[in-house]
């Protein structure tokens, strides 16, 4: 009897020592990832993408600076001009106009040179110059309304092509649907959409944005060269 208690005690310790040594069989899943990872499990498309953000980021902080410079402009600018017209003194307001590097300073110095001729003469002179002014303003803003549109569509490709290849290889595999494969393909797939759509939401935000400022100075620009239109109509005293 006491030789059968030794036996199913050394069995019982030994079943428990196997236990013991067994590994853990279930897989290491991934809780977080970081950017990097992120980015290229989303696909070829986020090549593209990152760089229509980069494009997008520089476009915005640079037009944002460039229209900043253009909306500065003297309280004096324009008294100076009427002041300098009105005593004759046309060099010297071509003078101001072209020491103060604004796109109204620039409109303004292409009526004064005109001064002499007719009021539609000046009038067409100060328009044309508005006109490239506004062109200038206006340089990228193009290119950032593109990429607005352009990024969620190439984060939906990304989409549709992760989920082609992830039916690809589960028809390939001849093992069924497997839940973590398709679960994993999924997710990669979707990572270039909101990859995309990330994207056109800084551009398109960023453009309506620029739009606002441009205006502004277009308007401000319209009620200087009215201004400067009545300066040249009033009388001299």
């Amino acid at each position: 009897m006491g030789f059968l208690l030794q036996i199913t005690t050394g069995d019982s310790n030994a079943v428990t020592t196997a236990a013991e040594t067994v590994t853990d069989p279930t897989p290491h899943v991934e809780t977080s990832m970081n950017i990097i990872d992120l980015a290229i499990k989303g696909g070829w498309t986020m090549i593209p993408t990152g760089l229509m953000s980069l494009v997008a980021i520089y476009l915005i902080i640079e037009r944002i600076i460039a229209i900043a410079k253009a909306k500065r402009e003297d309280s004096n600018f324009m008294n100076n001009i009427k002041d300098f017209i009105h005593s004759g003194k046309i060099d010297a307001a071509l003078a101001l106009c072209r020491s103060t590097n604004t796109p109204i300073a620039r409109m303004l110095e292409k009526g004064i040179g005109r001064i002499g001729h007719s009021l539609e003469d000046i009038n067409r002179a100060v328009e044309n110059r508005a006109k490239l002014e506004l062109y200038g303003l206006e340089r990228n803003l193009s290119i950032l309304a593109t990429i607005a549109g352009a990024a969620p569509l190439m984060g939906l490709i990304g989409t549709v092509t992760g989920m082609v290849r992830t039916f690809f290889g589960i028809a390939s595999s001849g093992r069924g649907v497997e839940i973590a494969t398709l679960a994993g393909g999924v997710y990669e797939a979707m990572i270039a959409t909101v990859a995309g759509l990330i994207v056109g939401i800084i551009a398109y935000v960023g453009y309506n944005l620029l739009v606002s400022r441009v205006e502004k100075v277009v308007y401000k620009m319209e009620l200087r060269s009215v201004e400067f239109i009545e300066i040249l109509q009033t009388p001299v005293k």
